[in-house]
């Protein structure tokens, strides 16, 4: 009989519940024990429903305090030793402090999951990194299982996509250098799931999907023939790219089954099965575990037909990959209508789809024939539901040339003419966008939202935030102002909300990082602007002061990374479909006298395949959909785009290709390190790298902002050189913003200062 199982499933729950009790916790609202009771409250519910799902076994080690590689640290006994935390008795205050950060001690690292928007806390290696034992929270999860009387898979992530993953920090010479502390370690923990009876153990190698040299797949035999050693059953797991060209090394290594993604890349599977050892099993991930599109269960199934003659009881159905990045259950969706909520499957209905495709395989389809009728029904309809296509857009995108990505004049040019209009300070000071998202914010769109605020009301609340935004920014003496978007419930659904072709849920909720969910519209039809989104409030800020004041968009890559994209068409034809809608935004914006425009692209590297040959596809339309939404103004308009939580360093002659006339980029948290790229490209135009980590509570010393500008001075010119912090302040509250942000402007005027003070003693000296 075929094997149904999932790779992972969401933690947060429906209704975001281990968000609300982390930030409990957090502010000493609730306790230790409280917040584990809910951890252990949303583990019973989740596994709950995979059983009643009819998965045959429950994923045990999923859960995470706030994310899957901090658990392994904390697992394994390797948080950072500049912690200082005892490893055997680590503390969830303890836990959240090499998240967070707090007064003594700076945050880890984060950045994305690959090419996901989950975040991820990077390990920090050195020569002393040990990895002696830590804490038993997976141990506890598998008795909590056990009593509830679940089968259960433990999942793990593997040492080597754990070492590499990870920086160095010093003492070593290579991320393998650690390779003989890290398996005994692994030994170890498989051991003691053995001895606990654990049949089998999902190990998460998603690096294999990568372009790896010798040294990395010459230790994955090195290591796997290691772990073999009294471990229980071993899936290796692979996921989010083709692992086609690993065939030889995956059938050689000594494990139990291995896991491939075909969704990502379904033409692996004849190569995999192509001498697939018989006593080996084979896990096909065949149903999406990054978007929300129902599946083509008659499809599926069809195609797996060849798979399972092969391999009988040997082969495994899944999802892609963990659905951590999926919402929940489709269940709670009450808002949307009959026909929209047909195409749609969240995490509880992809177990659903996943047990089917078992049955129908296993010869009971006549159990599950409603799902297929169903799923058939849904398929049919998108295919020609009559709000899919706009001929508009299409004859539109058809007219577009190479003139309208390009913008008048090289940047030479238009920052000489910027300078003149803006007269701007040296190194200008300005923030990302968003300011702190207060509790009456919230409750006043709420009250708007249900009728309870009428829009005149509404309108004059949200003045209201603005002005006072206007004002605490003109007390700091900040230099280049933003309104606070106090309108906006998130950077990507305020847009798809006025945009034709983008559907939105009421709780269709995805955890990025920690506690910090977002909720991302799909879109399922050709994206059109049927009128101004933001010009309103822009102009209305610009009309409170005299500086500048920036008008604030989300970039078309960005809009479509952090959205759940249709599937039939290419993500190139959407992301330009945005772009058009964004470019005439931006003319917009410009015609009501906003001369700076920030289109912001967090997501940018985030969209790059995982193979370095398909990056030139990527990117070149990348390029083309940013330049598209910001080239058609004048040279004295002036561009800025930001960042955050990536590494750019690989790209850089694409992202010097976007012209934009600044760039804001996340850096503080990697101690200004990714601008070393920065330096040695010779970007061209202006950088803002962030001074501060806005992801943390902790407000930093002036001095400490003083050393990182003077990093940032070592590779970029100071004519070219601006302050602000890594991202925006939505998540932040109004004390630690306003303490930050006058940190942030007294180091720019000390720097002034000193640069002021050289320069005189140059000419005297001259």
């Amino acid at each position: 009989m075929t094997t149904a199982h999932t790779l992972g499933f969401p933690r947060i729950g429906a209704q975001r519940e281990l968000k609300f009790a982390q930030e409990s916790f957090w502010r000493g609202d609730i306790t230790e024990a409280t917040l584990r009771d809910t951890g252990s409250d949303l583990r019973a519910r989740h596994w709950a429903l995979q059983k009643q799902a009819g998965l045959d076994v429950v994923s045990v080690g999923d859960f995470a305090w706030y994310d899957q590689v901090l658990n392994t640290l904390a697992l394994l006994g390797a948080l950072p030793g500049r912690f200082g935390f005892d490893a055997k008795q680590l503390t969830l205050a303890d836990y959240y402090v090499a998240a967070r950060g707090n007064p003594q001690h700076f945050a880890m690292e984060m950045t994305k999951w690959f090419d996901t928007n989950y975040h991820y806390l990077v390990p920090e290696w050195t020569a002393d990194t040990s990895f002696d034992g830590g804490v038993d929270w997976l141990f506890d999860e598998l008795a909590e299982a056990a009593a509830l009387g679940h089968t259960a898979k433990v999942t793990l992530v593997g040492p080597l996509s754990l070492l590499y993953l990870g920086k160095i920090k010093s003492g070593l010479r290579h991320k393998l250098d650690l390779l003989p502390k890290i398996i005994p370690a692994y030994q170890k923990l498989l051991a003691r799931l053995r001895e606990q009876d654990v049949p089998w153990v999902q190990i998460d190698e998603p690096i294999l999907a990568l372009d790896l040299d010798s040294a990395w797949l010459n230790a994955f035999v090195l290591a796997y023939n290691g772990l073999n050693h009294k471990a229980p059953k071993v899936l290796l797991a692979t996921y989010f790219e083709s692992v086609q060209d690993r065939a030889a090394l995956l059938h050689s290594l000594p494990v139990a089954g291995v896991h491939l993604d075909l969704v990502r890349a379904p033409q692996q599977l004849p190569a995999l099965l192509k001498d697939w050892p018989q006593d080996r099993v084979l896990s096909a991930g065949v149903i999406d575990g990054r978007n929300i599109w129902r599946a083509d269960l008659t499809a599926l199934t069809a195609s797996l037909q060849a798979a399972h003659a092969q391999l009988g009881n040997k082969l495994w159905l899944a999802p892609s990959c963990s659905l951590l990045h999926v919402p929940v259950d489709l269940a709670a969706e009450t808002a949307l209508d009959a026909e929209t909520l047909s195409w749609l499957a969240f995490a509880t209905q992809k177990l659903d789809e996943v047990v089917a495709i078992k049955q129908a395989l296993n010869g009971n389809g006549a159990s599950v024939a409603t799902l297929f009728t169903a799923a058939d029904q849904a398929i049919a309809s998108r295919r020609t539901s009559v709000r899919i296509h706009n001929p508009i857009v299409q004859k539109r995108l058809a007219a577009i040339t190479p003139k309208d990505e390009t913008r008048h004049s090289a940047f030479d040019s238009r920052i000489s003419q910027q300078q003149k209009r803006f007269a701007l300070p040296l190194f200008p000071t300005t923030s990302i966008g968003s300011f702190p998202q207060t509790k009456n914010i919230r409750q006043a769109r709420a009250a708007y939202k249900r009728g309870d605020l009428s829009h005149l009301e509404y309108l004059e609340s949200m003045r209201a935030e603005i002005r006072h935004v206007v004002e605490q920014q003109e007390k700091l003496d900040i230099d280049v102002l933003v309104h606070g978007e106090p309108e906006r419930n998130d950077m990507v659904e305020y847009f798809g909300e006025q945009l034709w072709g983008y559907g939105f849920t009421l709780n269709g909720w995805v955890q990025s990082y920690g506690s910090r969910c977002v909720k991302p519209p799909f879109i399922y039809g050709d994206v059109y602007r049927p009128e101004a989104m933001t010009v309103s409030w822009s102009e209305y800020a610009q009309s409170l002061t005299s500086r500048p004041m920036k008008g604030m968009l989300t970039g078309p890559v960005t809009m479509l990374q952090w959205s759940f994209v249709r599937d039939d068409q290419p993500r190139s034809t959407t992301a330009l479909q945005i772009a058009l809608a964004l470019r005439d935004e931006v003319a917009d914006l410009e015609k009501a006298g906003i001369g700076m425009i920030q289109i912001d692209e967090p997501a940018f590297r985030e969209g790059l395949p995982l193979k370095q040959q398909d990056w030139s596809a990527y990117l070149d339309w990348a390029v083309r959909a940013f330049k598209l939404s910001s080239a058609g103004i004048k040279d004295d308009t002036q561009i800025h785009t930001h960042m955050c939580y990536s590494e750019f360093n690989d790209i850089l002659p694409w992202i010097a290709a976007m012209d934009a006339d600044v760039i804001t980029i996340e850096t503080s948290r990697s101690d200004m390190e990714l601008l070393d790229g920065f330096g040695e490209f010779a970007y061209p135009n202006d950088i803002g790298p962030g001074v501060y980590d806005i992801h943390s509570p902790r407000v930093p010393k002036v001095s400490e902002m003083q050393r990182l500008l003077q990093k940032a001075r070592s590779v970029i010119p100071d004519a070219r050189l601006w302050v602000n912090p890594d991202c925006g302040l939505k998540t932040r509250d109004w004390p630690e913003t306003i303490a930050a942000l006058e940190h942030m402007v007294q180091a720019a005027k000390l720097l002034r200062a000193t640069v002021s003070a050289d320069d005189e003693a140059h000419l005297d000296c001259c």
